[in-house]
């Protein structure tokens, strides 16, 4: 893969100052405004308190791409899996599935290996400082690692939260090594060079693949996703 900057930072949604992903954790544990809102939402008289896990979500191989999640924790492994298709993942219908300790939950279960649903309810099967996996097509695979970083008692408007999420990585091309890439190729990928501005990716293609279309014979776009490049990975429309 591409060399890319030391590290990655990003936004947090609710002051909008800049972090790395683990200064986000530390960050987002006293963030002024986030306890603002969630004072607010808990001396509301609507609503019970419910307990929420503070997710922190990364590339297993691709760590500059991270996310900040808040997450009711009565919501069920589906549901994490959903949001996990919608920003990250989602491009043919691929299985997916979460490790978790030695038991395997998946969209597609194979009880001869033990494999269980996504109807998991959450804090049924996490807990604080807890590490586990999910898989995305076991094809190409996506990997990534999750980890429970706090839980809380409280109330939130909505049952799942975007708290943070890392600004997409500086790729240079690696043919001119002056522009940012535009286009990965998906058939090189696993080798040099791969990643392309604008104006190099016609000559990859020309000289490679020996073809004029090289936007919809070989290339995606470099989108902020470990899965960039992958399958037919074009990025997120819910949330670009």
């Amino acid at each position: 893969m591409p060399k890319r900057r030391p590290q990655s930072k990003g936004i947090c949604t609710y002051c909008a100052t800049s972090y790395a992903k683990a200064g986000m954790a530390r960050h987002l544990a006293g963030c002024e405004k986030r306890q603002a809102i969630i004072a607010e939402a808990n001396n509301d008289g609507k609503g019970k308190f419910k307990k929420w896990f503070h997710l922190m979500i990364s590339g297993e191989y691709e760590k500059d791409y991270w996310i900040h999640l808040e997450i009711d924790a009565s919501q069920t492994l589906a549901v994490l899996d959903q949001f996990l298709r919608d920003i990250w993942l989602e491009c043919c219908g691929h299985l997916s599935a979460f490790r978790i300790g030695s038991q395997t939950y998946s969209v597609h279960p194979m009880g001869e290996y033990g494999e269980k649903n996504m109807g998991a309810v959450l804090q049924k099967v996490l807990k604080p400082d807890m590490i586990f996996q999910h898989e995305y097509d076991f094809g190409t695979t996506t990997n990534l690692s999750l980890k429970v970083i706090a839980e809380r008692e409280g109330k939130s408007k909505d049952p799942l939260t975007l708290m943070a999420r890392n600004e997409p990585p500086l790729i240079l091309c690696e043919m001119c090594h002056k522009k940012p890439a535009q286009h990965v190729c998906s058939a090189c990928i696993y080798n040099d060079p791969s990643w392309f501005c604008e104006d190099c990716a016609p000559k990859h293609n020309t000289q490679i693949h020996k073809s004029d279309e090289y936007e919809e014979d070989y290339f995606l776009p470099v989108v902020n996703s470990p899965r960039v490049g992958m399958c037919g990975y074009e990025g997120s429309e819910k949330y670009p």
